[in-house]
């Protein structure tokens, strides 16, 4: 653009001092002349780079996800094709699921054997239970009914003291007494042996219990890890996107670890990156307008927005370790800033090629008059891109 602008000042000194002839060209006129363009181009060019930053290294970054299997397997099927758009939740391959099944199924067997052990264990404690419960309550009954021949027996005694009961009766109450006080003792003594007998297997059939139903949750856990195992044999697009690389085959071998990736998946979704020097970005802030425009687009012109400023880089940040920071022989030349755009306008929502590198500029609120010509800069470098400047 400085060139197209020198071309028409260029015109115009020539239009003056040698078409028309308006001026006398001489000593004073020749430098007034070239003094002109170099200050006037200085300044506009100092003023743009402040209040409407360009910068020459404008990347689009894509999210690549690099597809390893959580199994091992053999590949079976692989229903995608490299460089083709698929939707999130598409199968993308799938892995021998057989070995992955057989385990399920053990599982599933060993846990009804280990339920069934549970509920045996179970079983026994309540039989135990219930019979010292129902000691106890026998015990009860028979105490109630020996507090009740007492209170009968007093009553009896004092009948016959007064002349009113026979001697019948009072034998009879006493008779009573007798046997009550006798099965309260075998009642007790039964007793006695039931708790003697659940306190020495409790503890053994509680532990029982405890050790089947650890069997239990130690089987479950290994078949819930066995049905993700299963469900990992096939792998689905995480996201909307698109399969590249695709360099397996049907029968290939696929393991974790060494981490090596099947195949790579982009993302659609990407980000705008611009790079600044530091001095750049001092006017720049969240929301100001840029255009961008790409090599592969040739014209075309990429309405953006600044989305943020990433105001971190790597030499902000010693590396760890045991040694003393190491600022090196010479000095390192600074990094620049990265500012992330994000598609505005009619440019929303459309989709960039990955790794293509472009240029543009960000429009701040401050003099805005001559922000036009930065705009210009832009149309035209854009439109240069049509030149395919090879010689074969």
């Amino acid at each position: 653009m400085e060139i197209l602008i020198l071309g028409l000042y260029a015109l115009c000194v020539w239009l003056i001092f040698f078409k028309f002839k308006w001026l006398p060209w001489n000593v004073v006129s020749m430098v007034v002349a070239f003094t002109i363009p170099i200050v006037a181009l200085t300044s506009l060019v100092l003023t743009l780079n402040v209040v409407a930053p360009s910068t020459h290294e404008v990347r689009v970054m894509g999210k690549v996800l690099q597809v390893v299997p959580q199994v091992k397997g053999r590949i079976i099927e692989i229903p995608v094709e490299g460089n083709r758009h698929y939707r999130k939740g598409d199968v993308l391959l799938r892995i021998d699921p057989a070995p992955y099944e057989l385990t399920v199924e053990q599982l599933e067997a060993r846990l009804h054997a280990d339920d069934a052990a549970v509920a045996e264990a179970e079983a026994s404690a309540r039989q135990l239970e219930d019979s010292a419960r129902s000691q106890a309550g026998k015990v009860s009954t028979v105490a109630a009914s020996l507090a009740l021949a007492r209170q009968r027996l007093i009553e009896q005694d004092a009948l016959f003291a007064a002349g009113a009961g026979s001697k019948f009766d009072r034998d009879d109450a006493m008779a009573r007494q007798h046997e009550l006080e006798g099965e309260w003792i075998s009642a007790n003594a039964e007793e006695a042996a039931t708790k003697a007998k659940l306190s020495a297997t409790s503890q053994g059939e509680f532990a029982a219990i405890a050790a089947a139903r650890a069997r239990r949750a130690e089987t479950l856990s290994m078949l819930e890890n066995a049905q993700w195992q299963l469900a990992q044999t096939v792998y689905r697009a995480p996201a909307d996107g698109q399969v590249v690389n695709l360099q397996v085959r049907v029968g290939t071998m696929l393991v974790p670890l060494p981490l090596t990736p099947a195949f790579s998946f982009v993302e659609d979704d990407e980000e705008l990156v611009a790079f600044y020097d530091q001095n750049e970005l001092f006017n720049v802030r969240e929301g100001d307008p840029a255009e961008v425009y790409l090599p592969t687009s040739p014209g075309t012109i990429l309405e953006a927005k600044v989305d943020s400023i990433v105001w971190a880089q790597s030499q902000g940040q010693f590396a760890q370790g045991g040694m003393l920071p190491n600022t090196g022989a010479a000095a390192v030349s600074p990094n620049r800033f990265a500012v992330k755009l994000s598609l505005s306008g009619e440019s929303q929502g459309r989709r960039l090629p990955v790794g293509a590198i472009g240029a543009g500029a960000i429009y701040t609120d401050h003099v805005e008059a001559i922000q036009i010509i930065r705009m210009v800069f832009v149309r035209v470098s854009s439109r240069l891109n049509y030149l395919v400047v090879k010689l074969h």
